[in-house]
């Protein structure tokens, strides 16, 4: 009985998941808070996602024209969360050929689409991570793990919950702004906001006292 619900198991979750994958010259860097393993002499272009919702950060990182030579153009990460389905899906950009069209595209709001399996078009609303310092791009998930930090997010169960969203709401008329959702999201969220001090001191009363 225990390998009859094994491969059942198995089978389910082969069927749940569907492949990811970027255009060319893109870059998969983070999935769900992890970076995603790219090859010494080649990007990450595709990963597998289970259905629901996912937090993803690409980039765009190849070769394009400077006159009559070639050259290498890198931009900034740009995060995404996704909705996937048991379709295969794939993000895509305009084919950017040269250096001053791919600057000039980037420059602008930059259109990104999420293109499924069965071809529908969907677009993607992005936030362009913007690191500071030397080296603010060397550690992708730490960048990120900053983002999150800043915006109320966690990866729960291997997807993003956004819990601003989900303790605070916002009247459209009045902008009365009420905190809603049960203690303990409420507390998840302002754990997530916390510093190292933080956390360190709350642990410290939280051991101090008796909340059984």
């Amino acid at each position: 009985m225990k390998k009859i619900l094994l491969l059942v198991a198995l089978f389910s979750g082969a069927v749940n998941a569907a492949t990811l994958s970027v255009g060319n010259n893109l870059e998969l860097l983070v999935v769900d808070g992890k970076e995603v393993k790219s090859g010494r002499f080649s990007h990450a272009e595709n990963i597998e996602l289970s259905e629901g919702k996912h937090q993803v950060v690409v980039r765009f990182d190849g070769e394009v024209k400077r006159g009559s030579k070639t050259t290498i153009y890198t931009t900034r990460p740009y995060l995404f969360d996704i909705n996937m389905t048991s379709q295969d899906a794939e993000i895509t950009l305009p084919r950017l050929t040269t250096e001053s069209q791919a600057k000039a595209y980037f420059d602008r709001d930059p259109k990104w689409i999420l293109e499924t399996e069965g071809g529908e078009k969907l677009s993607l609303d992005a936030v362009e991570l913007i690191g500071e310092g030397f080296g603010a791009y060397s550690d992708m998930p730490a960048l990120v793990a900053e983002y999150n930090k800043n915006n109320g997010i966690i990866i729960e169960n291997g997807n993003p919950v956004d819990l601003q969203k989900t303790v605070v709401e916002v009247d459209d008329k009045t902008g009365k702004v009420q905190i809603t959702g049960d203690a303990l999201t409420q507390l998840k969220l302002w754990y997530s906001k916390a510093s190292k001090d933080d956390k360190k001191a709350f642990k410290i009363w939280m051991a101090e006292h008796d909340f059984n």
